[in-house]
């Protein structure tokens, strides 16, 4: 059996402290400029992103999360954990090294199934900063956690294609940038449930393309938008479709393996500043003659948390290797066992950050109960913990069935 062997290279330590470099000296005192220029005019690209991406497209930090040699950097997974853990809790490090979601997981999508054309008109923009995309595939009216179920319509016309039906949830629809979405539509309704539907490219200006709302997560708005969206006798060309009509399932499935693992590492990253906060908060704060940090309960949540943290990024890295040694399909097993503890480790962490915080908490003063609202929210998206576990669960059994009585 190959031995597993998650230790950096020496490319991805020279980057993990180039990154660190520009996290700390550059992001971290811009944050505060971005997030006004996003509010105050959020149609127009935030100034702070175009400088931010300049530098660091100099200091060799761009399009880290490629891993196609040919669009990108090339890193293996293991080598960009550490990268993207330490942009977890940074946003504005995410977009200004274009590796923001879901553009980058998009990218890498249609890298692997689009057309020479597609990559032209579509993946080579978005990797040069000059345009974002959005995946639309949750919609409200069935359970999208099983993809067989999404109900929006694409019809054949001729040489194009017409769109029909309603999605939400779409995230980064509104930001400045955005001028396409990777669109799941049923294309043979009585067809094999894995097989009924497609992935198309629409152009966020087509028309019939109706933004409805910018949906709030537990009271949080997000500028770039997490949109309802309806389709009205949208017309798309053949050259629209990504892969093969039918495909749309597998491709979709493909995409969101490698984004669930991304999203993974850099929740890790949110946690351990959940850690932090709790950490520097505790001693502060004494209740009834004592430190808050010395009460029996507070000293167990920060033990659990280093202990959860710890597994929860073995367990990461154990599936990134598995990515880089055995291909992302031999890995999906372990993808659904971390996308359930890793957002369970976060919520549990962050939660008793907040405890420790008391009323500060869940203020805006700190940036924990945003991040508790979309750690929780990421318990649903990319597939709920119950079919995750449901996944884990069967593939273990079928471990055992050549044992079962007859």
């Amino acid at each position: 059996m190959q031995r597993m062997n998650f230790a950096p290279s020496e490319r991805s330590r020279e980057l993990t402290q180039a990154l660190a470099a520009f996290v700390e000296e550059r992001v971290i005192p811009a944050e505060d400029a971005w997030r006004q220029e996003r509010a105050s005019a959020p149609q127009t690209p935030s100034p702070t992103v175009e400088r931010l991406s300049g530098e660091a497209q100099e200091r060799g930090l761009w399009n880290l999360c490629v891993r196609n040699p040919d669009f990108g950097p090339g890193l293996s997974f293991v080598d960009y954990a550490p990268l993207a853990e330490m942009m977890g809790p940074h946003r504005l490090a995410q977009e200004a090294t274009n590796c923001d979601a879901p553009s980058n997981i998009n990218a890498d999508a249609m890298i692997v199934h689009g057309s020479v054309e597609q990559k032209d008109r579509w993946v080579r923009p978005q990797l040069a900063g000059q345009i974002k995309s959005a995946f639309a595939m949750t919609e409200p009216a069935v359970a999208s956690s099983d993809a067989s179920n999404i109900a929006t319509t694409a019809v054949r016309d001729g040489d194009h294609w017409v769109i029909n039906g309603r999605k939400w949830y779409i995230s980064g629809v509104l930001h400045p940038k955005c001028r396409y979405m990777m669109t799941v539509a049923n294309t043979d309704p009585g067809g094999p449930r894995h097989a009924r539907h497609t992935q198309f490219i629409v152009p966020i200006d087509a028309p019939g393309v109706s933004v409805v709302r910018n949906l709030a997560k537990f009271g949080y708005v997000d500028a770039d938008g997490h949109c309802e969206i309806v389709f009205t006798d949208v017309r798309v060309p053949d050259e629209a479709i990504l892969g093969q009509v039918g495909g749309g399932f597998g491709i979709g499935q493909a995409r969101l393996g490698p984004a669930r693992v991304q999203h993974c590492m850099r929740i890790i990253g949110v946690t351990e500043a959940a850690l932090e906060l709790m950490c520097r908060r505790a001693p502060t704060r004494s209740t009834f003659g004592a430190a808050v940090s010395t009460r029996s309960n507070v000293l167990d949540w920060i033990a659990e948390a280093r202990i959860e943290i710890d597994a929860a990024r073995l367990m990461t890295m154990r599936t990134a290797w598995m990515m880089d040694t055995q291909g992302d399909k031999a890995s999906a097993p372990y993808m659904s066992q971390i996308k359930v503890q890793v957002m369970r480790t976060a919520t549990t962490v962050i939660d008793r950050a907040i405890q420790v915080f008391g009323a500060a908490g869940v203020s805006d003063d700190t940036p924990l109960a945003r991040w508790y609202a979309d750690m929780r929210g990421l318990r649903i998206a990319d597939g709920p913990d119950e079919v995750h576990l449901m996944a884990v669960a069967r593939r273990e059994l079928r471990r055992y069935e050549s044992e079962a009585p007859r």
